[in-house]
């Protein structure tokens, strides 16, 4: 098997998150091979001091990981990080910092709120439980959004319009219950408690996703609706490999 590059994310690997190709990257803790699209960058910075790069972008030597952040941390505390990543970069002066991951996490976040800011500018994403309930049985919602802190009444009946919107009645399926408050959501938009978002395009939901399944898997923050109130755990742990992105997947 070809060992994928550790390196940034040039154009062709960014044509790949179209779906026009899937570039591949070994993740530096487990050794495995996963698309690169679901993992996340380590750069080398000119200080010597590894950085999250979460875009791919950053230049210079790189190595990937695929793993949660507390098997991260793990792996830091035990050594298995800095020995791979001295593998990968064939570099051994180089300085993690103890707080990598709580780092990477908050880029994840960062993006996650970013894309959802970007979408909502664009139009694709509308707020306000009576306009997605009313999108949303006509079939114009492609992915549903709730606060952590949302009331599970509201995430039921938003579910159900959804459901009939898309013909899937009885199939239980639900919205994602976002890492984050409706403060959080709301400072990210620049609108008023926003508590619940309907993603009206299909490419708007694909884009939001792909952040989302990575900041989510890092967090172990695997949750849909479910009808379960907002205080639970937040650090529900998801098994399994890292997800992919989409809007018709019914994790999400």
């Amino acid at each position: 098997m070809r060992t994928p590059r550790n390196d940034q994310l040039g154009d062709s690997d960014r044509a790949g998150q179209r779906g026009q190709h899937a570039p591949e990257r070994r993740c530096v803790v487990t050794g495995e091979v996963a698309p690169a699209v679901g993992l996340v960058r380590l750069a080398l910075g000119p200080d010597g001091v590894i950085a999250p790069d979460i875009h791919g972008k950053a230049p210079g030597r790189g190595a990937w990981i695929g793993v949660p952040r507390a098997e991260l941390e793990a792996a830091q505390a035990k050594g298995k990080l800095k020995g791979g990543l001295a593998r990968a970069l064939h570099e051994n002066g180089f300085t993690i910092p103890d707080d990598l991951g709580a780092r990477i996490e908050a880029q994840l976040e960062r993006a996650t709120l970013d894309r959802l800011g970007l979408e909502a500018r664009a139009g694709a994403l509308i707020s306000g439980s009576d306009r997605i309930e009313e999108a949303a049985r006509r079939g114009r919602v492609r992915l549903l959004l709730h606060a952590r802190d949302a009331g599970p009444d509201g995430r039921r009946k938003l579910a159900q319009a959804w459901r009939v919107g898309e013909a899937e009645e009885g199939s239980g399926r639900e919205g994602v219950v976002l890492p984050v408050d409706r403060q959080a959501l709301s400072m990210a938009l620049g609108r008023e408690n926003a508590v619940h978002l309907g993603v009206t395009d299909a490419r708007a939901a694909d884009r939001v996703l792909a952040h989302l399944s990575r900041w989510q898997f890092f967090t172990g923050w695997f949750r849909d609706a479910s009808n379960r109130g907002p205080d639970t755990d937040s650090r529900e742990a998801g098994a399994g490999a890292t997800p992919s992105g989409s809007a018709r997947t019914d994790a999400f």
